[in-house]
């Protein structure tokens, strides 16, 4: 077990006692009836193992890239409990990731995590280079060693095919395509055990967006990293991913091998998803 939520929930609003209750699929709506709260996740439970990669589908507003934000804390998640592999407390037993102090949270999101936004400007720095932005993960991780991060910056901009003569460019300078393939040298550059991708190829050329799938592929084939990734686009999931989690309204109404819930869908809700986009 490299990643380990146990009931997760994230509510927008008031949070009173009946907005867990009547929300969700079986309701068909996120809004709580009582305060007008908004439910983004409801009482997730989800365990990633090493070098697993999970896909999480469904239609916009079903809680998927708010499940992601709360791993990587870029939210905080209201209820509940994230533990990742090697985040400890001082005592050496694990540690719930909601409950980091400051440095603990720099550590988990430099360290042990990284991620790939739909939107490079949310993940790339463009006040540095390209080469600068990998710098400032690597520092940021702990190696403060100049040779070792500029070959690192050299290694991983080589790896994702941005020419290594424009390592002191600015992100401005670079394509779309090539600002996402910048932000995943970023990310990967720390060594990360789990790396999370949020839509990332929305808005990209086809060309583009197949060339940036086959080299998150590749990478992770020859590194090892645990995956999350949530698109709205099931032939990027169905590219990427070992098992697949369906979300409606905050929660996980369907798990399994990506194949089979492509293929073989059993939730009515995954049945009219996978109908509608394939």
């Amino acid at each position: 077990m490299i990643l380990d939520m146990k009931n997760v929930s994230k509510v927008f609003g008031k949070f009173c006692s009946k907005c867990l209750e009547t929300t969700g699929a079986e309701f068909n709506s996120s809004i709580c009836p009582t305060c007008k709260s908004v439910v983004g996740v409801n009482d997730i439970n989800l365990v990633l193992s090493q070098g697993e990669v999970l896909g999480i589908v469904g239609e916009s507003g079903s809680g998927k890239s708010t499940l992601l934000q709360l791993i990587y804390q870029d939210q905080k998640a209201s209820l509940g409990e994230i533990f990742v592999k090697d985040f400890v407390g001082k005592d050496g037993k694990k540690k719930n990731i909601l409950d980091a102090n400051l440095n603990e949270l720099s550590f988990l999101r430099n360290s042990l995590m990284s991620m790939i936004y739909q939107n490079p400007r949310l993940g790339l720095n463009y006040k540095f280079s390209a080469g600068g932005n990998i710098a400032e993960k690597v520092i940021m991780s702990g190696n403060k060693k100049y040779d070792e991060i500029r070959d690192r910056a050299l290694y991983f901009l080589d790896k994702t095919e941005i020419p290594v003569s424009r390592i002191d460019d600015y992100p401005e300078y670079f394509s779309g395509g090539q600002q996402q393939r910048i932000q995943i040298s970023k990310a990967l550059s720390s060594n990360p055990k789990i790396l999370l991708l949020d839509e990332p190829t929305t808005g990209l050329d086809l060309s583009v967006q197949a060339k940036i799938l086959d080299l998150i592929k590749e990478l992770q084939h020859e590194i090892g990293f645990a995956m999350i990734v949530v698109s709205h686009d099931l032939g990027v999931i169905k590219h990427l991913t070992d098992i697949t989690v369906v979300m409606k309204n905050g929660q996980i109404v369907e798990k399994g091998l990506t194949d089979q819930v492509l293929e073989d869908p059993q939730h009515a809700y995954t049945q009219l998803l996978v109908s509608s986009i394939l």
